[in-house]
């Protein structure tokens, strides 16, 4: 694969990085969509609502249409989830990721180009809690191109993220991510990270048992020997 290096952000890589960082989110789709089709309640609600159509009705055919239509409306349900999130960074902090992310000490944002190409990025903010401000930095929009994964373009992101932190007197970092995203979850964990809790992102996400993961990590030379 080409050589891959990482710089902080420019408006000219604005087009790239949304379109990564859209693509990220919603692949994780599919897998959210079998995850919710082996919940016991969901099961009960495709088998057991068929059933009860077919004892009132004796039609198949009916009880048929309306696991299809469960199948569907569940399958909206779960894209909608991820398509409402990409629109609302959109409409927040990626608005306009200059204003957002490189406008003031303490925060950026990254990315990881190659052969022109942005490939991956990353951003830091202070945490929103006016109290841990100046302790705590929040790593968000960790994101890989699918086809340069497995190339340590992601641990090199994080990197960055925690390097920066340190030079900027942070005593920790911390982040959220959807139980959904494995490859994430496995990175933070063999990396450093210490889970501090979960979370459901709103109602629906706890209808479909999805849980926001969220970690922390301590900076060394914070850490109590």
């Amino acid at each position: 694969m080409a050589p891959y290096h990482i710089r902080k952000y420019q408006e000219s890589d604005r087009q790239q990085v949304v379109a990564l960082f859209s693509q990220g989110i919603v692949e994780h789709i599919p897998t959210t969509f079998r995850y919710v089709l082996k919940l016991p309640r969901t099961l009960v609600l495709l088998l057991g609502g068929p059933l009860a159509l077919f004892l009132v009705s004796g039609s198949w055919l009916l009880a048929l249409g309306a696991d299809l239509t469960l199948l569907a409306a569940l399958r909206f349900i779960v894209k909608h989830c991820f398509t409402q999130y990409v629109v609302t960074s959109l409409h927040t902090d990626m608005s306009d990721i200059t204003k957002s992310y490189m406008s003031e000490r303490g925060s950026c944002f990254w990315v990881a180009e190659s052969e022109g190409q942005v490939v991956g990025t990353v951003g830091a903010l202070p945490v929103k809690e006016p109290s841990l401000r100046k302790e705590q930095v929040e790593l968000f929009h960790l994101s890989v191109a699918l086809e340069r994964r497995g190339e340590g373009i992601a641990k090199a992101l994080v990197r960055t993220v925690l390097q920066f932190a340190r030079d900027q007197g942070y005593s920790e970092v911390v982040l959220s991510t959807s139980l959904m995203q494995h490859s994430a979850l496995a990175l933070y964990q063999r990396m450093g990270f210490q889970e501090t809790g979960q979370y459901f992102y709103n109602k629906i996400w706890a209808l479909m048992a999805v849980t926001v993961v969220q970690f922390s990590y301590r900076l060394p030379s914070t850490q109590v020997s």
